[in-house]
């Protein structure tokens, strides 16, 4: 049985969608919304860590929106939890997920160029997670 689902949401109308499946599918679920800042890494230099703090600031900012958004759509009847995470979203997603018996994550349609390059969140998730991921497009 599922009680407790993670849902990864970053603002778009796709995890939008994802966490209207996650209310439908799962009525009697404890749902928590994750939203993630990225974070630089230490490949971009010395230099990140000027403007970071002032970054991080707007970026909790934007967060909050997103879960202020995700209660919305949860509408009065269903209370959320809200988690603002740092760094990689794949990596956090996939942290988080042991705490929970599945994981809602939307998908974003990327070029083949992306995959290679850059790689998608959806995808790593469901490579890495220890729970079963639906995935909504």
């Amino acid at each position: 049985m599922i009680s407790r689902v993670l849902v990864a949401m970053d603002g778009s109308k796709i995890t939008e969608r994802a966490l209207e499946f996650a209310l439908e599918a799962y009525p009697d679920a404890e749902v928590t919304v994750l939203t993630v800042i990225g974070e630089p890494s230490g490949m971009m230099g010395e230099a990140v860590g000027l403007v970071f703090e002032e970054s991080r600031e707007k970026g909790t900012e934007a967060a909050k929106a997103v879960l202020d958004r995700a209660s919305e759509l949860a509408g009065d009847d269903r209370e959320l939890e809200g988690i603002i995470g740092y760094g990689s979203p794949a990596s956090e997603i996939v942290t988080r997920a042991e705490e929970f018996d599945t994981v809602v994550i939307g998908h974003h349609d990327s070029s083949v160029a992306d995959r290679l390059f850059i790689g998608n969140v959806a995808h790593k998730v469901v490579r890495n997670s220890p729970v079963p991921v639906t995935v909504v497009r």
